[in-house]
């Protein structure tokens, strides 16, 4: 339910009535009553957003360039009530943002934040301690040195991995080609690449269905997107080992040096998995860092019974899982793990005089020198919250509902005549296309594809515009498919159920205008 609020009236000065005697003539921050208030009066603005999400359109009906002009296009030079903002905020940003919370949010992959990580957030603002130095942020240093350990041992991976939270995947890969590229033993920190004759050309290797981050990671690093090297896979998607191996003799027979190989288990298009101990092996002849992207997909090695495609994963250099994604901690959490953070820190340290830590002694550990940034948001108290309230039962009984409601559709497209399946459903997400019995048997006949394409385009967009869910698209083989991913935390039994409804009805309705 929505409580209701009421605007506040303005006195002969031109301020609100209820302003705060801070706002009116005050050189501080809001004193604590009245951030207590304002708080309270927030709490119960989000409680009643989570309660009643489900009933509002996934995806706003709105057109690009009408939701700025809503807002005022002035700077507010006099201060405004805080009841006055968030009447605002309910009336013009809940409506009109994309709801990422919502049950039937099933794009992409996607980031839900649970309650307690939401507490997290709000405790962690409170503090707005910046963990770059350790006397900067004493507990929020340690604490993410506790919480990294604690993930590492969820995940079963040996006590050698250590690492760091970051904010997304892609800088977390980012972050791990430029240790590869400083493994390579190039001084590339120092002395950097441009124009040095001793510096071959640089390959990084990763399947045809590795994300873009790792291409961004090679273009940021000044590689260059040319130095990635993307591998054939196989018809379960996975990176063939044949075509990688074919890969490499090519290169050194040209003068190019490998210096890294990226591995992905859950593929951004459809979840598959490299062989990563073959991966392994050959990157270690080589002499090449091996970096794993388990951005999605990592959560799941949290249940032992579930580890078999993360196989040969602990001989990684570095692996990235992300706890804003099926995790549910809320945006931004990217756990780096890595078994060579000296080789991490030498790729971006750098203590200019005023950072040095004169004054104590130990084992201190300044996360700063392992980024490209100084200053870091404290992301492991939300973490740390978030993982004590679950525990790791609760987690895998959550991420395994997902898992088998993923089994339910993908039962549900196999048995649908007019509808086909376009990948292995290893995790939990669905690649399907509409394909109606006139066009069965068809493939290849000039058009056909192009139609079959065009009808799935028109289908997702009719089913976003009904504000009943949320869906995203990928190419598989060519063809445009429609992407199911199911790792929200809100999402119920009955919400899949009325998703394949309106995706059925839509297509029905499509194919009889």
């Amino acid at each position: 339910m929505t409580r209701e609020r009421t605007l506040p009236s303005a006195d002969d000065s031109g301020h609100s009535s209820d302003l705060d005697t801070a706002q009116i003539d005050g050189l501080y921050d809001m004193d604590a009553d009245s951030f207590r208030a304002a708080a309270h009066a927030a709490v119960d603005v989000m409680a009643d957003y989570l309660e009643g999400v489900r009933d509002r359109p996934v995806m706003p009906n709105v057109e690009p360039g009408t939701i700025g002009p809503l807002f005022e296009q002035a700077p507010p030079e006099k201060p405004e009530a805080m009841a006055a903002i968030l009447a605002d905020y309910q009336r013009l940003f809940e409506p009109n943002v994309t709801h990422w919370q919502h049950p039937r949010f099933l794009a992409y992959f996607g980031s839900s934040a649970s309650g307690p990580g939401i507490v997290g957030e709000m405790l962690t603002s409170v503090l707005n301690s910046n963990p770059m130095l350790w006397r900067t942020s004493p507990a929020g240093t340690e604490l993410e040195q506790v919480v990294i350990d604690w993930i590492r041992q969820a995940l079963g991976l040996p006590d050698d991995f250590d690492g760091l939270i970051n904010d997304t995947a892609s800088t977390s890969s980012m972050l791990a080609i430029a240790a590869a590229r400083q493994a390579a033993g190039l001084d590339v920190a120092a002395q950097g690449l441009p124009a040095r004759k001793d510096v071959p050309a640089l390959r990084v290797y990763c399947s045809e269905e590795a994300h873009s981050s790792i291409e961004k990671g090679a273009m940021t690093l000044g590689l260059g997107r040319a130095a990635v090297r993307k591998i054939a896979t196989n018809e379960r998607f996975e990176l063939r080992i044949d075509a990688l191996e074919a890969a490499i003799a090519a290169d050194k027979a040209a003068g190019i040096r490998p210096i890294a190989l990226v591995g992905t288990i859950g593929t951004t298009s459809t979840t598959s998995a490299d062989p990563i101990r073959e991966m392994a092996r050959i990157a270690r002849r080589e002499g090449m860092w091996l970096h794993v992207d388990a951005a999605y997909a990592g959560v799941v090695a949290i249940i032992p019974e579930r580890r078999a495609p993360f196989d040969g994963w602990e001989l990684a250099d570095s692996i990235v899982t992300n706890a804003h994604k099926w995790w549910f901690v809320p945006v931004d959490a990217s756990i780096l793990l890595t078994r060579r953070m000296p080789v991490l820190r030498d790729a971006f340290s750098l203590v200019p005089e005023y950072l040095r830590t004169l004054d104590r002694e130990g084992p201190i550990r300044d996360y700063n020198e392992y980024t490209p940034t100084l200053g870091r948001r404290l992301r492991s108290l939300k973490l740390w919250i978030h993982l004590r309230y679950f525990g790791l039962e609760g987690l895998r009984r959550r991420v395994e509902h997902h898992i088998a409601m993923a089994g339910r559709l993908a039962g549900w497209v196999d048995a649908e005549p007019d509808f086909e399946r376009m990948a292995p459903v290893p995790f939990s997400t669905v690649c399907l296309r509409y394909r109606p019995a006139e066009f069965a048997g068809r493939d290849g006949e000039p058009g056909v594809d192009e139609q079959v394409d065009d009808l799935n385009v028109r289908l997702m967009d009719a089913v976003n515009r009904t504000g009943k869910a949320f869906l995203s698209h990928t190419k598989v083989n060519g063809h445009i498919v429609i992407r199911v991913a199911i790792s929200n935390l809100r999402t119920e039994d009955a919400d899949l159920e009325l998703v394949w409804d309106v995706i059925r009805r839509e297509a029905a309705a499509l194919t009889t205008r």
